[in-house]
């Protein structure tokens, strides 16, 4: 493995902290010896062009710094190479990184973490998931969820967090069952009423919400989570529990693996790794061993 490093950094993420972050990650690389290069784009696409310059050149790691996004964009530059990913995790929600069990919002642990997995030589394989030509590591998400993201996307007012928060309430009270066909591998196909269907790579997303919480990125499958018709009351009732990941309990969860699932359902867009794919139809595969990540 060679000595340079590249950290791949979202100054703005976590209002700030990506760039914060990226100085003691990259102080933790440099007192074990490692040479740190910064990739910082103007935009998402000039920042991924440079990230797979990087991996293309030959840099030892990509080490993503920011949330979700970032660490999405990284996985672009990196699946399907030998290439390790490191991730210090300093956005809102940090999905990824809570699904390989390292550091959130600590970026000096987390440099640590990188640091002693580069010197170790630390790494590990896991799955991907992947809709056309796009990876996501953690959850595809569509229905009620998705639904909310559109809306909370379309408003100018307020800011932050507690856009998607009146965007839920808005999506509330126009809740109604969406008309989903599932094809598990090709074959099994499923006529489905239901308010979402996540399919999870990961087990979270949204910060924590333990959507498909049995996801096992080394499996070589997917944990499609089926949330079917509800009414408000339940599902108010039922949404405090998927941070636990007890909702799998509830007879209106159905929970479904496979290595591939297609979707599709109308006036629906799918959310993967918290990004807009676009509208359903869509196609995801599990692609086992697709990334190569650095392990704690």
């Amino acid at each position: 493995m060679t000595s340079e490093i590249t950290l791949f950094v979202n100054p703005t993420a976590g209002r700030g902290r990506g760039a914060q972050a990226a100085r003691p990650a990259a102080s933790a690389l440099r007192d074990r010896g490692f040479s740190v290069r910064t990739v910082i784009g103007e935009d998402a696409p000039d920042a991924l062009r440079r990230a797979r310059e990087a991996v293309e050149g030959g840099t030892g790691a990509l080490i993503a710094v920011g949330g979700d996004g970032m660490a999405s964009l990284a996985l672009q530059a990196v699946a399907g190479t030998r290439t390790p990913l490191g991730v210090i995790a300093v956005g809102t929600g940090n999905d990824f990184a809570r699904a390989l069990g390292l550091p959130v919002r600590e970026a000096a642990a987390a440099g640590e973490v990188v640091a002693e997995a580069l010197k170790g030589a630390r790494t590990r394989d896991i799955d991907l998931g992947r809709v056309g030509g796009t990876w996501f590591g953690t959850v595809l998400a569509s229905g009620f969820d998705s639904r909310v993201n559109d809306r909370g996307n379309r408003m100018r007012w307020p800011t932050g967090r507690f856009k998607y928060d009146l965007a839920m309430v808005s999506e509330l009270a126009a809740l109604k069952p969406i008309p989903y066909r599932v094809t598990l591998d090709g074959g099994d196909v499923h006529e489905i009423e239901a308010t979402l269907v996540a399919v999870g790579n990961g087990s979270s997303y949204g910060g924590g919400m333990r959507i498909c919480a049995g996801a096992d990125m080394g499996d070589g499958l997917f944990d499609i989570t089926v949330v079917g018709q509800c009414s408000r009351t339940t599902l108010l009732r039922v949404f405090p529990r998927v941070y636990r990941g007890t909702h799998l309990d509830h007879p209106k969860v159905t929970v479904y693996r496979a290595a591939a699932v297609e979707l599709s359902a109308p006036g629906v867009t799918g959310y993967a790794d918290g990004e807009p794919l676009g509208a359903l139809p869509l196609s995801a595969e599990c692609v086992p061993g697709a990334v190569r990540v650095l392990a704690v």
